[in-house]
Order: C-alpha cells, then sequence, then structure tokens
C-alpha cells in the first residue's frame, strides 16, 4: 500500500487530498496545527492517521521526521500555506506579517523536505510535491500587487528548484493547484477542490525522473518561472 503525507490537511485542498488519496486505498499520513479541531480530517474513512503539527515550528518538524525515520513515504506534499498580508503596499510595508508569510510558504517546506527525505527516498515512487502558486511566478506575474504571497511563493519554487538538483535521488515538482473555492481562493475562484486535487493526483501520478524541479500547473502544463 502506498503511501502520502500531507500537510495542512485539515480543510481545503489538503483535506481534498486526504480524502482522495484515502479513498483511493493509499495510507494517508495527515498534519494539522489541532488535530482535536479537525473534525472532517478525522472523520474520513480509510487509512488515516493525523498528526499534531505546525509547520512553521522547525523543531516540531524535525520530531516529526524522527517518528517517521523507520517509515516510508512515497508521495510527501508540503500543502500548508498561508496568504499573508494582501493589501501590503510599499508605503506601508509590514515586516512581521511578511517575515511570517515566508517563514510558512518557503522556509517550512523545505524543512519538512528535510526531515523527511530519508523515508520518501526509500520508498518506491520517491515523490515529493510543494503546492505553490501561479502568482509566484515572474514570467507569468502581468498584475502585480500581492507582494508578501508573490514573492514568498516566489522563493519556494526557487527552493524547491534547488533541493530538486541537490537531491537527485529524489522527485521534487513545484505544482499549481489553479484558483480554487477554498477560504483562500474564495467563492468567486474558478475551480473546486475535488477538480484541482484530481488534476494534482494525475500529475504526481506521472512524475517522472525527468520532471524534478519542474513547475506545472494542476492539467499538467507547464508554467514558466
Amino acid at each position: 500500500m502506498p503511501t502520502v503525507l500531507i500537510t495542512g490537511a485539515n480543510r481545503g485542498l489538503g483535506l481534498e487530498f486526504a480524502r482522495q488519496y484515502g479513498r483511493s486505498g493509499w495510507r494517508v499520513i495527515a498534519t494539522s496545527r489541532s488535530p482535536a479541531k479537525a473534525d472532517a480530517l478525522r472523520a474520513l474513512g480509510g487509512d488515516v492517521a493525523v498528526y499534531g503539527l505546525d509547520v512553521a515550528d522547525f523543531d516540531a518538524v524535525r520530531r516529526l521526521g524522527r517518528e517517521l525515520a523507520g517509515d516510508s513515504i512515497d508521495v510527501m506534499i508540503a500543502n500548508a500555506g498561508i496568504s499573508g498580508p494582501g493589501e501590503m503596499t510599499p508605503e506601508a510595508v509590514d515586516a512581521e506579517a511578511w517575515g511570517e508569510t515566508f517563514r510558512v510558504n518557503s522556509m517550512a517546506p523545505l524543512a519538512l523536505a528535510g526531515a523527511l527525505l530519508a523515508p520518501v527516498a526509500r520508498s518506491e515512487q520517491r515523490k515529493m510535491v510543494a503546492i505553490t502558486s501561479r502568482l509566484g511566478s515572474m514570467g507569468a506575474n502581468s498584475d502585480g500587487g500581492l507582494y508578501a504571497y508573490r514573492s514568498s511563493k516566489a522563493a519556494l519554487n526557487a527552493v524547491w528548484r534547488s533541493y530538486a538538483l541537490d537531491h537527485p535521488e529524489i522527485i521534487a515538482a513545484a505544482l499549481h493547484p489553479g484558483w480554487v473555492r477554498t477560504d483562500m481562493g474564495g467563492d468567486q475562484a474558478l475551480l473546486g477542490a475535488e477538480e484541482s486535487v484530481a488534476g494534482l493526483r494525475r500529475v504526481i501520478a506521472g512524475l517522472s525522473q525527468a520532471d524534478t524541479g519542474r513547475f506545472y500547473n494542476y492539467d499538467g502544463s507547464p508554467i514558466p518561472w
């Protein structure tokens, strides 16, 4: 039975990942900052184990890595993220909130990858996925704004590309889920979580060594850096 680990699995895309992988017969390791409040996650059927984890607490990330050190994880999905100070302007820079956005969106996925390298590398599929955003693409930026979120995702893209090059023993890809109707995406978004995750799972299933260090849309099309 293949195993997937998903951070931020208590709601939105993370919850839908856990639901779909669980229904497909995967063993699911799901993390949430507050497992006791993750009612929808704990109610999922299938082989789903819920762990408490604040991804911004790097000591906790390392502890999770030690706890799972003897495990085998086919797919690791660094999904947890925050939108940050969306209204921040150059005239009113919120350094604290911007820094927290970087900590969660850019630094935490790398810390997770470092903590779980051995369990992923020994698995059959050996895949690490970062849920990033097209908003982090410089080549696709035609709108401006969203300084904190864009920059944190651009940093994540750079981090994931470097990690892929540094660790050829695994397959690391950055994936954009589309504009999804979640708490972060809002009600006007174009995609439902079910459609987005179904597409992302197809992309993940098809990833090969040739795709490591690449940036893809949920439909499999490449996105410029």
